[in-house]
Protein backbone atom coordinates (compact mmCIF):
# COMPACT_ATOMS: atom_id res chain seq x y z
CA UNK A 1 0.00 0.00 0.00
CA UNK A 2 2.80 2.43 0.90
CA UNK A 3 4.62 1.61 -2.33
CA UNK A 4 1.56 2.79 -4.27
CA UNK A 5 1.62 6.11 -2.45
CA UNK A 6 5.33 6.53 -3.08
CA UNK A 7 4.87 5.97 -6.79
CA UNK A 8 2.07 8.53 -6.85
CA UNK A 9 4.17 11.05 -4.90
CA UNK A 10 7.08 10.53 -7.30
CA UNK A 11 4.86 11.49 -10.23
CA UNK A 12 3.85 14.84 -8.68
CA UNK A 13 5.77 17.75 -10.25
CA UNK A 14 6.96 19.15 -6.91
CA UNK A 15 8.84 22.00 -8.54
CA UNK A 16 5.59 23.28 -10.06
CA UNK A 17 3.72 22.73 -6.80
CA UNK A 18 6.32 24.69 -4.84
CA UNK A 19 6.47 27.52 -7.36
CA UNK A 20 2.66 27.84 -7.57
CA UNK A 21 1.89 27.59 -3.83
CA UNK A 22 2.10 31.38 -3.24
CA UNK A 23 -0.20 31.99 -6.21
CA UNK A 24 -2.78 29.56 -4.82
CA UNK A 25 -2.62 31.19 -1.38
CA UNK A 26 -2.98 34.68 -2.92
CA UNK A 27 -5.93 33.53 -5.02
CA UNK A 28 -7.65 32.09 -1.96
CA UNK A 29 -7.07 35.33 -0.04
CA UNK A 30 -8.54 37.35 -2.93
CA UNK A 31 -11.56 35.02 -3.07
CA UNK A 32 -12.08 35.37 0.66
CA UNK A 33 -11.82 39.16 0.60
CA UNK A 34 -14.18 39.39 -2.39
CA UNK A 35 -16.80 37.11 -0.86
CA UNK A 36 -16.53 38.62 2.61
CA UNK A 37 -17.13 42.15 1.28
CA UNK A 38 -20.39 41.21 -0.42
CA UNK A 39 -23.43 42.29 1.55
CA UNK A 40 -25.97 39.69 2.50
CA UNK A 41 -28.72 39.47 -0.11
CA UNK A 42 -31.59 38.94 2.32
CA UNK A 43 -33.73 42.04 2.36
CA UNK A 44 -37.14 42.54 3.90
CA UNK A 45 -39.97 42.89 1.40
CA UNK A 46 -40.66 46.46 0.45
CA UNK A 47 -43.12 47.97 2.90
CA UNK A 48 -43.83 51.10 0.83
CA UNK A 49 -46.01 49.33 -1.74
CA UNK A 50 -49.50 50.76 -2.14
CA UNK A 51 -52.32 48.48 -1.04
CA UNK A 52 -53.58 46.28 -3.85
CA UNK A 53 -57.21 45.91 -4.82
CA UNK A 54 -59.03 42.91 -3.36
CA UNK A 55 -58.90 40.93 -6.61
CA UNK A 56 -55.09 41.27 -6.81
CA UNK A 57 -54.43 40.57 -3.12
CA UNK A 58 -54.04 36.83 -3.40
CA UNK A 59 -51.56 36.79 -6.35
CA UNK A 60 -49.50 39.54 -4.68
CA UNK A 61 -49.44 37.60 -1.40
CA UNK A 62 -48.27 34.53 -3.28
CA UNK A 63 -45.55 36.55 -5.03
CA UNK A 64 -44.48 38.15 -1.74
CA UNK A 65 -44.23 34.75 -0.05
CA UNK A 66 -42.22 33.41 -3.01
CA UNK A 67 -39.98 36.48 -2.83
CA UNK A 68 -39.45 36.00 0.90
CA UNK A 69 -38.62 32.32 0.35
CA UNK A 70 -36.19 33.21 -2.44
CA UNK A 71 -34.52 35.87 -0.29
CA UNK A 72 -34.05 33.46 2.61
CA UNK A 73 -32.63 30.87 0.20
CA UNK A 74 -30.24 33.47 -1.23
CA UNK A 75 -29.15 34.41 2.28
CA UNK A 76 -28.49 30.73 3.08
CA UNK A 77 -26.48 30.31 -0.15
CA UNK A 78 -24.48 33.43 0.69
CA UNK A 79 -23.71 32.00 4.13
CA UNK A 80 -22.60 28.73 2.57
CA UNK A 81 -20.44 30.61 0.07
CA UNK A 82 -18.75 32.49 2.92
CA UNK A 83 -18.08 29.25 4.77
CA UNK A 84 -16.75 27.59 1.60
CA UNK A 85 -14.45 30.47 0.77
CA UNK A 86 -13.21 30.52 4.37
CA UNK A 87 -12.45 26.80 4.09
CA UNK A 88 -10.67 27.32 0.77
CA UNK A 89 -8.58 30.10 2.33
CA UNK A 90 -7.66 27.91 5.29
CA UNK A 91 -6.73 25.01 3.02
CA UNK A 92 -4.62 27.28 0.82
CA UNK A 93 -2.81 28.62 3.90
CA UNK A 94 -2.16 25.10 5.13
CA UNK A 95 -0.95 24.08 1.67
CA UNK A 96 1.45 27.02 1.56
CA UNK A 97 2.79 26.12 5.02
CA UNK A 98 3.21 22.51 3.96
CA UNK A 99 5.11 23.55 0.84
CA UNK A 100 7.41 25.80 2.91
CA UNK A 101 8.12 22.93 5.31
CA UNK A 102 8.77 20.54 2.42
CA UNK A 103 11.24 23.00 0.91
CA UNK A 104 13.06 23.37 4.24
CA UNK A 105 13.21 19.59 4.60
CA UNK A 106 14.46 19.20 1.02
CA UNK A 107 17.30 21.63 1.72
CA UNK A 108 18.14 19.82 4.97
CA UNK A 109 18.25 16.49 3.14
CA UNK A 110 20.60 17.97 0.54
CA UNK A 111 22.93 19.26 3.27
CA UNK A 112 22.78 15.92 5.08
CA UNK A 113 23.55 14.06 1.85
CA UNK A 114 26.55 16.31 1.23
CA UNK A 115 27.73 15.79 4.80
CA UNK A 116 27.41 12.01 4.48
CA UNK A 117 29.33 12.05 1.20
CA UNK A 118 32.16 13.99 2.86
CA UNK A 119 32.17 11.60 5.85
CA UNK A 120 32.20 8.64 3.47
CA UNK A 121 35.14 10.09 1.52
CA UNK A 122 37.08 10.78 4.71
CA UNK A 123 36.36 7.26 5.96
CA UNK A 124 37.41 5.74 2.64
CA UNK A 125 40.61 7.79 2.62
CA UNK A 126 41.33 6.76 6.20
CA UNK A 127 40.77 3.09 5.37
CA UNK A 128 42.98 3.39 2.29
CA UNK A 129 45.77 4.91 4.37
CA UNK A 130 45.44 2.15 6.99
CA UNK A 131 45.64 -0.58 4.34
CA UNK A 132 48.63 1.12 2.72
CA UNK A 133 50.71 0.73 5.90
Amino acid sequence: MAIGWFSVLKMVPWGDVISNAPKVADGAMKLWSTVAKRPSSAHAPAAGLPPAPASETQPICVLQSQLAAAESEIAELHRQMLESSNLIRALADQGAQLIRRLEVNRIRVLWLTGFLVVVGLVTAANLAMNFAR
